[in-house]
């Protein structure tokens, strides 16, 4: 009897891992994992081109930096513009710097709408 409880446990958990194994691939996990994992890479390599390569170029053109810490005081509320403006500032120059790097690596023309 425990032989044929074992044979049966050992085929249920082969249709369990072959049931995954589909997932897996109808879902295009693992391509959605590598795609993350390169993401995280790119993220890094983008940060530094614009952090010490752009923005220092940035600076020399709107010197002194200070600009960073304002802030606006409406009444007992504090709003840091300067901080959001520098943060904005640095997000368009990430995604342009994105679009640019697509733009060469992909080589794709404007997908047009159907």
């Amino acid at each position: 009897m425990a032989k044929i409880e074992k044979k049966k446990l050992k085929n249920e958990a082969q249709l369990f891992l072959n049931e995954f194994m589909e997932f897996l691939q109808e879902y295009k996990v693992v391509g959605l994992a590598i795609a993350f994992i390169m993401g995280m890479a790119a993220t890094a390599l983008i940060k530094s081109l614009v952090d010490n390569i752009i923005m220092p170029i940035i600076a020399v053109l709107i010197p002194g930096g200070v600009w960073k810490t304002a802030t606006l005081a409406l009444g007992p509320v504090v709003f840091g513009i300067g901080a959001f403006l520098a943060e904005l500032i640095n997000f368009a120059i990430i995604a342009l710097v994105v679009f640019l790097i697509a733009k060469v690596i992909l080589k794709e023309q404007k997908v047009t709408k159907k």
